[in-house]
Order: structure tokens, then C-alpha cells, then sequence
């Protein structure tokens, strides 16, 4: 058995945690492979909501193994309020999550680092969530880390002192320093050092490889967006990982050659959270209602997420780079009741028409080419067959499964797991 995996394929926010908790069923192991605290997967179930930061989507699921992979980095001060999180849903946690010894962990120091640095930029901030991640995969890519198998050594808090001291020399340099509690930071830190040594800490890469020839069904999850990518995202204003789909192989430790499916995930419209190019972004009452309909704020950082139309250019160029075999299209349902849809389907730069994503994205004026649909007036989150569905969404879509040449196996018409249309293509 070969192994699947889970992309968003926009600027995060597309819904990864909701497909990924509705299709654990047909999966053993579910895994997350790249990211830290910085992913906000919202689930919602029976009334319940949860917002899973660490943990894989996968949790709820009591006969899944859930496993946080080699290219995730950890806050483990976050990671125990997750578990306290999770108390009251009668899951045994301590046999059902598996943690890779090889992923990093994030300092009380990185936080304080990733905060100085941010605010030192002024206006040219990135737009950072303040959780540590960038000078943490820093220090990975310095080989100056510490990582989760060498809290179980005994000289480990030797270790872990170097390399705070290094950090707080870093942190004097800042010229305006801010006040942060560090006591608390990292009394909260080793409080959740306690909690992770509880937990099954293994070689990952073995164990899947091994679950792989054993026939095991098993889902790679990312946590942000492909266009957040450090190499093909929109650098500067990018995340500190490989969120696409080479990404699960370095992060998790399985050959390119056992990957099968790759599902790509995206809204029927288009979000951003923090600074960075948005050809398609809204400033209107339209923009702010579907901010409003489709409940739009950062589950991590509560922030305004930026909305607008969707964007085929660069739906396009991700499903390229990852290599999409099929896409699920999610927040259909926030559309409803606009008259009038419009859809990228080329960008005019310097008065050429392009259609493909540039480079120059961040550099030069961009202005999206429009095509016009019509809307529809209908309350569709109670639908669950695609027959059912009104003509104009439907049209949407083969629109855009010709655009981009990739099958919609999959409508999500509202928040909840149930709320969720499966395509017999």
C-alpha cells in the first residue's frame, strides 16, 4: 500500500482539518508533516468545534494512529494545552499519538526572537504569527536544533541552556526589546517537556516505511498552503517550510516513489492572513461579506483574513507543482446569494497578458483578467447530493475543472464533517 496525501492550495485557510477528519475512516495513520503551532485546522462535529494547532486532523478518529512527523517543529507549551484540550473527547491520546524523535522544538527564546524580529521591521513585516517557527527552522537549517529525541537524554538541559544564551545574545541586539515574561514562557515550556515524554517517541520514518509494507492505509497532512512555500510560495511573504507535496517526503522520510493520491484542497474563492501580493484581493462590500458569511478570521491568530475572488493562475501553477490528482472544493456555500462571480483567468503585467504565476508577483503591478458567472440564490448547506446542487455551481465548477485539468471529487457546502458532497466521476 502506498500513501496519500492532503494540500492546501492557496494561502492556508482552504479546510484541510475538515476534509482530513471527514476521510480519517479510510485511513490507518494519519500524519502531519511540516509546520508548527502556526496551522489552526478547525473541526467541527456533532455541535462541537475544535481548533487543532499541533495534533494531525485526524484525532477524533479512535482507530487511527496519529503520528507529528520529522519536518514539524513543536511548542511544547502549546502542545500540553492541546492535549488538555482534548480531555473530555475519550480518546486515549498516549496510544494513539505518535511523535517523530527527529522533529525540532521550539525555545521560549525562539518566540521571543520571531517578536523582536517581526516588530523590528516596521512596515515591511511579513506578517509573522509571533510563534517561534521561522527561528526555529533557523536553527534546524544551522544545525544548531534541538529536537524531540534529545529531551529523553540526560545532558539534554545542558544543551538547551547553550543554546538559550545564544538567543539571549541575539535578543540584546534588538534596540527596542519587547516585554515579554520569559519566567512564564519557559516555566510553561518544561511543563510541556513533562507532557511530551509521555508520549510514544519513535523513529518515524521506520515506522511508516515499515506500516507502507505491511499494507497500511496512511494520509500525509500539511498544515499551510502551497503558496506559503519557501521555494514557490510568494517569498518574502512566506512560511519557514516545504508545505507541497515534496515537502511530505522530506518531512516525513517516504520515497517519492510510494506517494498514490494527491488530494488538493481549495476554497471557491480566495483568503490571505498577513502582508504578501493578492492579485484577486476584494476591497469592497463584497470582500467583506464573504469575510462575514464565510466567518474569515485566523484560527491561530484571530486576525482578518484578506478575501477575494478565486484565483485559476494560481490554482493552476499549485496544482502543477504538487502534482494534484484530484481537487475538493471547499466554502461553496459562502457564495450563495451573489449575483455575480468572477474568476481569474489571467494576469496583465507591465499590459501583457500572462497565464502563468511570475516571479515578478511581488515586484510589479498585477491585474487579474476576470471571467463572469452567475450567481445563485440558494441556501445549499443542507444538500447532500450533487444532483441537488443549483446549475450555476455546478457550471462553476467545470469551468474550473477545464481550466486547470483536474477532476472536483469533492463539495464542502458548510463547516461540519457532514456537510459534504462525494463526486462519483
Amino acid at each position: 500500500m502506498s500513501l496519500d496525501l492532503l494540500l492546501g492550495l492557496q494561502w492556508g485557510d482552504e479546510g484541510k482539518g475538515k476534509i482530513v477528519d471527514a476521510i480519517t475512516p479510510n485511513y490507518d495513520i494519519i500524519a502531519r508533516f511540516q509546520g508548527g503551532p502556526n496551522a489552526g485546522h478547525t473541526i467541527e462535529f456533532e455541535g462541537n468545534k475544535h481548533v487543532l494547532h499541533t495534533i494531525p486532523s485526524g484525532i477524533f478518529n479512535k482507530n487511527s494512529i496519529n503520528l507529528i512527523g520529522n519536518g514539524v517543529v513543536i511548542d511544547p507549551a502549546i502542545f500540553l494545552k492541546e492535549i488538555e484540550g482534548l480531555k473530555d473527547y475519550d480518546i486515549d491520546l498516549e496510544t494513539k499519538l505518535f511523535i517523530s524523535k527527529r522533529a525540532h522544538i521550539i525555545l521560549p527564546t525562539h518566540k521571543i526572537l520571531d517578536a523582536n524580529s517581526e516588530a523590528a521591521k516596521g512596515k515591511k513585516k511579513i506578517g509573522s504569527t509571533l510563534k517561534g517557527i521561522g527561528p526555529t527552522y533557523m536553527d534546524k537549517t544551522g544545525r544548531n536544533g534541538i529536537r524531540i529525541g534529545d529531551i529523553i537524554n540526560e545532558n539534554w538541559k545542558s544543551k538547551y541552556n547553550v543554546l538559550k544564551e545564544k538567543h539571549q545574545k541575539l535578543i540584546s541586539n534588538f534596540k527596542n526589546q519587547l516585554d515579554l515574561d520569559f519566567e512564564k514562557l519557559e516555566s510553561d515550556f518544561f511543563d510541556g517537556i513533562e507532557c511530551l515524554k509521555k508520549f510514544k517517541l519513535i523513529e518515524s520514518e521506520n515506522y511508516l516505511n515499515e506500516a507502507i509494507k505491511k499494507g497500511k492505509k496512511i494520509l500525509a497532512e500539511g498544515a499551510q498552503g502551497s503558496l506559503l512555500d519557501i521555494d514557490f510560495g510568494t517569498y518574502p511573504f512566506v512560511t519557514s517550510s516545504n508545505t507541497t507535496s515534496a515537502g511530505a517526503c522530506s518531512g516525513l522520510g517516504v520515497p517519492p516513489n510510494k506517494i498514490n493520491n494527491i488530494r488538493g484542497i481549495f476554497k471557491a474563492y480566495t483568503t490571505r492572513v498577513g502582508s504578501g501580493p493578492f492579485p484577486t484581493e476584494l476591497f469592497d462590500s463584497i470582500g467583506e461579506n464573504i469575510r462575514k458569511v464565510g466567518n474569515e478570521y485566523g484560527a491561530t491568530t484571530g486576525r482578518d483574513r484578506r478575501c477575494g475572488w478565486l484565483d485559476l493562475v494560481a490554482l493552476k501553477y499549485s496544482i502543477q507543482i504538487n502534482g494534484v490528482t484530484e481537487l475538493n472544493i471547499m466554502k461553496s456555500d459562502v457564495l450563495s446569494s451573489i449575483d455575480k462571480l468572477f474568476v481569474c483567468t489571467s494576469y496583465s503585467i507591465d499590459d501583457k497578458e500572462v497565464n502563468y504565476f511570475p516571479y515578478e508577483i511581488n515586484s510589479k503591478e498585477i491585474v487579474p483578467i476576470y471571467k463572469e458567472f452567475n450567481g445563485w440564490n440558494e441556501d445549499i448547506t443542507n444538500i447532500k447530493e450533487e444532483k441537488y446542487l443549483p446549475n450555476e455551481l455546478i457550471k462553476y465548477i467545470e469551468f474550473i475543472e477545464s481550466y486547470v485539468g483536474v477532476p472536483v471529487k469533492l463539495i464542502s457546502v458548510g463547516p461540519d464533517r457532514c456537510q459534504t458532497i462525494y463526486r462519483n466521476l
